[in-house]
């Protein structure tokens, strides 16, 4: 069913909001989405300009997953930001967004154990808060293979992790961005440390949740550090089971993270819980943490999984969140804002070309006609 913008309860999606130092437009963001287009040599490239260059409308655009370093990578033709020539590529992103009046930050990422030695530098072991073994496999560069039991950090080696944000962020900083998105979510390193279903550490990052959010409070102490704390945001999951994740207490630990994190003044706190109803993460009857985490943090909200339109301002209405951030719609619809403005019926996408490496699926979803 299409709702049309006329509805009152929409137009809350239209008012202006202010993360830190960066001015929106308006409340409809743009979540970040892995989509392989980086080639083998993961730099950023004008296909990709391209595609962000579509989106620019977005009230935020939050760049896909992006790698902090060769440890850090999992994902094939996923980009980087620890080289000169990644930075250059991302620079042409940047100022293709610009150039349409958009803003965008880049996500920093680290996969941690959902690695494989194929990616590795040397064909290392992936590293992690502790040696747990997720299930399943990964698509490496040599095809379809299990994962395999990470080593866990020593503490002389945490600082040199928390050293590659550092080193990202200036490089997300000379390449053009808007600000930083530290990933803390979906069952990549910083949430290896979060949750106790992967963090058996006995030393002062494992145990209570006061030590499992230490290295979150760390990396964000030192990419604030690095930039300033109106430029960073940071990105939670406290449900999501991908990467064979959980824990025994997601609302404690998180709205304990969400405490700690109101000492940097941050940009936003973005939360990825689904919506109920929708079941995004196959989870029922359990009762969300987002809640928590909104009287927890002091800061702006964002809040993604599973969102329309009607539902994403009747969210807001509720103050629920401050603003929305949306995944697929985006994928589809290069001018999501506009079609939700006008309450005009939207693409329907296509996902077997999600993660695929061609111009099809990517750049070649049809904007709305002037």
């Amino acid at each position: 069913m299409t709702v049309m913008v006329s509805d009152t309860s929409l137009e809350v999606l239209f008012q202006p909001l202010t993360l830190g130092a960066i001015a929106s437009p308006n409340r409809i963001m743009m979540a970040p989405l892995t989509r392989g287009r980086s080639g083998v040599d993961r730099i950023p490239n004008d296909l990709m300009a391209e595609y962000y260059a579509q989106r620019a409308s977005a009230g935020l655009i939050i760049s896909e997953a992006t790698q902090i370093s060769e440890q850090g990578a999992g994902w094939n033709q996923s980009p980087g930001i620890h080289t000169p020539e990644q930075v250059a590529g991302w620079r042409k992103v940047t100022e293709a967004v610009h150039q349409k009046g958009g803003r965008i930050v880049l996500q920093l990422w680290h996969v941690g154990r959902v690695s494989h030695p194929d990616f590795q530098p040397e064909g290392e072991i992936p590293v992690s808060s502790s040696a747990v073994c997720p299930q399943g496999e990964i698509h490496t560069p040599n095809g379809k293979k299990p994962y395999v039991t990470p080593r866990a950090l020593t503490l002389d080696e945490i600082p040199q992790v928390i050293g590659d944000y550092v080193t990202a962020t200036r490089n997300a900083r000379e390449a053009g961005f808007d600000g930083v998105e530290i990933h803390g979510a979906n069952g990549y390193i910083i949430d290896q440390f979060l949750r106790d279903g992967v963090n058996q550490r006995t030393d002062a990052y494992g145990g209570s949740i006061e030590n499992r959010v230490r290295f979150l409070q760390e990396v964000t102490e030192a990419v604030v550090g690095e930039w300033s704390s109106d430029r960073v945001g940071v990105r939670l999951s406290p449900y999501n089971p991908y990467n064979d994740m959980k824990d025994s207490n997601p609302i404690a630990t998180f709205t304990h993270a969400a405490k700690v994190l109101n000492a940097f003044e941050l940009a936003y706190l973005h939360v990825m819980e689904s919506l109920p109803g929708y079941h995004l993460f196959g989870l029922e009857g359990v009762e969300p943490a987002h809640p928590y985490l909104r009287q927890a943090f002091d800061g702006v909200v964002i809040l993604n999984g599973g969102y329309d339109a009607s539902s994403g301002a009747l969210a807001i209405d509720n103050n629920e969140a401050d603003a929305i951030a949306y995944g697929v719609p985006f994928i589809a619809n290069p001018d999501l804002v506009e079609r939700y403005r006008r309450g005009a019926p939207l693409n329907e996408a296509d996902r077997g070309t999600f993660y695929t490496h061609t111009p099809e699926g990517y750049t070649d979803y049809p904007a709305l006609a002037v």
